[in-house]
């Protein structure tokens, strides 16, 4: 902070005696006018443009339009759920998963253990062919065993 100081009271008297140079008493006597009208230039044009800005800034403009979707009657494929042989417990499972709950989530909702959840995944995976789970849920869109 003192450096501050001390910087900020040479560069003053360093322009002090600049402004002494160059013969101060005729600069500010002479042509007060002159500065003061740059001066109330110079203020106008910063409050100019500062008011620019903030007047021509795009306000975020938040749209909420209700889209009617049609309700589509989702059938279960019963033919492939007994092709894959996959229990209701595990299709309640895949259920879940699609909801993106984790397996901690899906154990507390179904009062089971993580590693029960974790059982009936890694079948359920096997059944349908699955690596991943996201990969499970698109499996299991498309034979329509899930909405």
């Amino acid at each position: 902070m003192k450096k501050h100081i001390l910087i900020y009271g040479l560069v003053g008297g360093a322009l002090i005696a600049a402004l002494k140079l160059v013969e101060y008493r005729f600069l500010v006597v002479e042509h007060s006018i002159e500065i003061y009208g740059a001066l109330i230039a110079l203020v106008f044009a910063v409050l100019g443009i500062w008011l620019g800005l903030k007047l021509t800034r795009k306000k975020e403009v938040l749209i909420v339009k209700e889209i009617p979707v049609p309700a589509s009657q989702f059938v279960l494929n019963e033919s492939k759920l007994d092709e894959l042989r996959i229990t209701k417990r595990e299709l309640e499972i895949l259920q879940l998963i699609a909801l993106g709950l984790s397996n901690q989530e899906i154990a507390n909702k179904l009062f089971v253990s993580e590693n029960t959840v974790k059982t009936h995944s890694s079948r359920l995976f096997d059944k349908l062919s699955a690596k991943r789970r996201t990969q499970a849920v698109q499996i299991a869109k498309q034979n329509s065993l899930i909405p």
